[in-house]
């Protein structure tokens, strides 16, 4: 099979089925087939007035797909899923807003087990790992003034190792995984997430269930990392826990340091 027969168009009729409308978990689902950014999209709706809350974008290609600390991505069109979702954060205290990233990523690795019979983790605070790769990527953005966060996620689906942007990325395809249909995968993700969302919203926060399914996925806590911060500090110590706010606690021996924004590297028990 060559790559356009793997790369199929979403299908947004597909995609609405059962999942959009009233009494279903989303309010709006919208396909494009190039953008910049899925996120910035939501955004600029949100500024220029629209309730983007139970909205749904996804693209086939992003062209300046955006990653954290302003990184940038990209991969060939219909190799991905590419998607963002709008959430209203009001009934949520802005000290709980941090799980919901979170939220997202056990969301999403909930889902590949589900349809792709995927074991994936989570680093800490956004990528979804399988065996060391980086399958997916989630940005979580606000759409300021508004208190409505934007969740973006780019998931490898049919990506080849001489497309991949970075040597740690993986895909689903190069995982010889046969569950590569982004219409099956995305509406299953969707779910998950519509729940999730549910659920943290109901709890203002962290619900007793996220808690213990992230510590579950979690390929970070219990591991010896360095925690590289905003103007190159690092802390070099056992992640701990994560705490009420979502950030990462690094024990150094001799102080928890709490961590909030970071390029985590997980280091072997010697160093």
């Amino acid at each position: 099979m060559d790559r356009d027969q793997l790369r199929p168009p979403l299908d947004p009729a597909a995609l609405r089925d059962g999942l959009v409308g009233s009494g279903l978990p989303w309010r709006r689902l919208d396909v494009v087939a190039e953008t910049g950014s899925t996120n910035a999209d939501l955004i600029a709706q949100a500024a220029g007035g629209t309730d983007i809350d139970g909205s749904v974008l996804l693209a086939d290609y992003q062209n300046a797909g955006r990653g954290r600390h302003g990184r940038h991505w990209s991969a060939p069109p219909r190799a991905q899923i590419a998607l963002s979702v709008g959430v209203d954060g009001t009934s949520v205290p802005r000290s709980g807003w941090g799980w919901l990233p979170l939220a997202t990523g056990v969301a999403v690795v909930d889902a590949l087990d589900a349809v792709a019979g995927v074991t994936a983790g989570l680093k800490w605070p956004n990528d979804v790992v399988v065996d060391g790769g980086k399958l997916a990527g989630i940005l979580a953005e606000v759409a300021a003034p508004k208190p409505v966060i934007v969740l973006g996620l780019g998931l490898n689906v049919t990506l080849t190792a001489d497309e991949a942007p970075d040597p740690a990325a993986t895909s689903l395809l190069m995982l010889e995984s046969s569950a590569t249909d982004r219409n099956t995968l995305a509406r299953r993700i969707l779910r998950e997430l519509a729940t999730r969302i549910d659920a943290w919203r109901t709890a203002g926060g962290a619900d007793p269930a996220l808690v213990a399914d992230y510590q579950r996925h979690s390929l970070t806590l219990g591991s010896r990392v360095q925690a590289t911060l905003p103007g190159d500090r690092d802390v070099i110590g056992l992640a701990q826990a994560i705490d009420e706010t979502g950030r990462l606690c690094v024990d150094t021996g001799g102080q928890t340091v709490a961590i909030s924004a970071a390029d985590i590297t997980h280091l072997r028990p010697s160093v």
